[in-house]
């Protein structure tokens, strides 16, 4: 029997009880399909991080290095720790160390549940840079405390890094419906968004299968919000897709179903899935956290290990206990019921 090593970091919150969830779910579907899934725990939180000073311990990264993939529940606890800490002493060392820069998050309305939008049925897969441009780290403060403080951060765009994400939108539109919308503020940012329109241009050419459109972020978030039909694969930078991925789970009914995948396309290290509602620390006792993000990302992993029919009888459950109206509506029902719910629609 085949088996896949996945590294487990539920992290903070509501990260534990949606992992778990995640994870039952996933441990049939493997059944079902006649392969194994051998978990490994791993604390990593902001608990770890009061009780070590680190987010994650020094040979973290060399851990994970040996797993097929990595779950990941929430990290950040803001009350306890600042979120910049938590970022960049865990997500960002990850999704950098591993190469992992493609983000990708789909953004539709699963069924019975009702999105804020008068709009018809969508279906946007958002693809963001997830290792550089406006989150690259590069900058620094001066005269802290001071009248003169200064403070610089500064965006890094390679050409590496445009082509190659923006070539995984071409790919991943040529598979979808062929349109590929590709987001910049280029009116205002004459340099780098400049560059990222240019790069857009060159690759057109090798795609002559794909309708390439040109948006500036604002008019895209309108779009979105407008017209979310006429979108198929949106490319965008690592805050601008950021910001328009949060929009995208609001117009699919809200973070309870904001599924995403970190991945790493040339497969030389494990790609990491989390549901990016985050920890939500004011909810994290009630027992009512949604855990379909956590399961849709954990169906995203399967399809990422090439267990397509476990990847679809996971997503098909979702939609059958949501369906019923099970999931739809932020606490209505408990955790527990709907994890319940989605593991007898697999069966």
């Amino acid at each position: 029997m085949k088996s896949y090593k996945i590294a487990l970091i539920p992290g903070d919150g509501i990260g534990v009880p949606v992992t778990e969830a995640a994870w039952e779910v996933l441990g049939k579907a493997a059944r079902g399909a006649g392969f194994s899934l051998e978990g490994t725990t791993f604390p990593w939180s902001c608990d770890f991080y009061e009780r070590t000073g680190t987010m994650m311990p020094a040979d973290g990264i060399e851990t994970l290095r040996g797993f097929d993939a990595i779950l990941l529940g929430a990290v950040g606890w803001p009350a306890r720790v600042p979120d910049a800490v938590s970022l960049h002493g865990l997500l960002l060392p990850i999704r950098k160390a591993f190469v992992q820069y493609a983000n990708i998050r789909p953004h539709r309305l699963l069924p019975g549940v009702k999105g804020p939008l008068r709009a018809g049925a969508f279906d946007i897969l958002c693809i963001r840079e997830n290792t550089e441009g406006e989150y690259s780290g590069a900058g620094g403060r001066v005269h802290n405390g001071t009248d003169d403080e200064v403070a610089v951060e500064t965006s890094i765009f390679t050409r590496k890094g445009v082509e190659r994400i923006l070539r995984f939108g071409f790919e991943e539109a040529r598979r979808r419906r062929g349109k590929l919308a590709s987001v910049t503020k280029s009116n205002a940012q004459k340099h780098s968004m400049v560059f990222w329109d240019e790069v857009t241009t060159r690759l057109a050419a090798d795609y002559p299968d794909v309708t390439v459109t040109n948006y500036h972020i604002d008019a895209m978030a309108a779009r979105m919000v407008m017209a979310p039909e006429s979108l198929d694969v949106v490319v965008a930078s690592n805050l601008f897709g950021d910001i328009l991925t949060d929009l995208g789970a609001a117009i699919q009914g809200g973070l309870g179903f904001a599924a995403s995948a970190n991945i790493n396309p040339d497969r030389t290290a494990p790609s990491m899935f989390e549901p990016v509602h985050g920890s939500a620390p004011d909810i994290a006792h009630l027992g009512i956290a949604n855990p379909i993000a956590a399961i849709w990302s954990g169906a995203m992993m399967l399809e990422h290990l090439g267990e397509r029919s476990a990847a679809a009888a996971v997503m098909a459950a979702i939609e059958a206990a949501t369906a019923r109206g099970i999931g739809t509506e932020p606490g209505k029902h408990r955790t527990t019921e709907i994890t319940a719910a989605v593991l007898a629609a697999l069966a």
